[in-house]
């Protein structure tokens, strides 16, 4: 790990605000996994952030609109974050979102299938197109007109725009977790 968790108490002026709009945001949003030590200190793609708080806020302005925000259906939502963790091997951001997507109601086997960085063969209609989009955007190519299309027939523009930038944020932060080299809690 190349930037340690920051304990409350060891937090700047800059970066208390940040911390505790991350706390409660963690709180409200993100279950089911281990995102703080005993103490109270981050972890995952958090330390990254609060080392950083001049470009950590913004970035966590866009998952807190992201997650406020959110109308694209659940497991839509939830393969999307795995097919863009799969592709760039975020080992946190995997282990963080298979325990979320599985309260999302996505089976074992197709968790296990997008997490290998493959694509299930039983996905709803609305899954394949989130995992569709994903894939091609979280491998760096164009977003096929067909699959644009696809996605705003079955989402609509706004939940297809929210669709573009969770997998956009997620890739993010997988980065930032595997740039800080953020290793899975004990």
């Amino acid at each position: 790990m190349r930037l340690p968790p920051i304990a409350p108490s060891d937090l700047s002026a800059e970066q208390r605000p940040l911390h505790k709009s991350m706390a409660e945001g963690i709180r409200k949003h993100l279950h089911g996994f281990i995102a703080a030590e005993p103490n109270g200190a981050l972890i995952g793609p958090f330390p990254a952030m609060l080392h950083f708080p001049q470009f950590g806020t913004a970035a966590w302005s866009v998952f807190t609109a992201l997650s406020e925000h959110s109308t694209l259906p659940k497991p839509a939502h939830e393969v999307a974050i795995l097919v863009t963790g799969a592709r760039l091997n975020s080992r946190y951001e995997l282990y963080s979102h298979e325990r979320v997507t599985a309260g999302a109601g996505l089976s074992e086997s197709k968790i296990a299938t997008i997490t290998a960085g493959q694509r299930p063969a039983d996905l709803t209609k609305e899954e394949g197109i989130a995992y569709d989009v994903a894939a091609c955007l979280s491998h760096g190519g164009q977003l096929h007109d067909t699959t644009y299309k696809a996605a705003t027939d079955a989402f609509g523009k706004d939940d297809t725009a929210e669709l573009v930038y969770l997998i956009g944020c997620y890739s993010m932060i997988s980065i930032l977790l595997n740039a800080y080299d953020v290793p899975l809690p004990e």
